[in-house]
């Protein structure tokens, strides 16, 4: 990252990578490690034949975690990657913020 960048706290997109803050990147790591031991956590109720509302509870919890790691990567995105773009005039990178939210909604 060039220094500006890094003073600023935006992150460097190029050639389809980004390269995130050390801080970030760990949050992000921690909540998928979450979530995945949530999902071991899940097949182990459905080894068990658990009742069917726990399971589903755990799977809604499951979900709504990777929600909440979507949204922190979708502002990352934002703040970072397009608003460069776009102020470097590549205006089609609107476009692929529109795919990126259908695909999430």
């Amino acid at each position: 990252m060039t220094q500006q960048r890094q003073e600023e706290g935006r992150p460097h997109c190029a050639q389809r990578t980004t390269i995130r803050e050390e801080k970030l990147r760990a949050s992000l790591t921690r909540r998928l490690n979450c979530i995945e031991g949530q999902v071991r956590g899940i097949r182990g109720m459905v080894e068990k034949d658990a009742y069917c509302d726990d399971i589903l509870n755990q799977v809604a919890a499951a979900r709504a975690a990777l929600t909440a790691i979507a949204k922190l990567v979708l502002q990352n995105h934002i703040h970072g990657c397009l608003v460069d773009k776009i102020r470097k005039g590549e205006d089609e990178v609107v476009d692929e913020l529109i795919a990126t939210i259908s695909k999430l909604l």
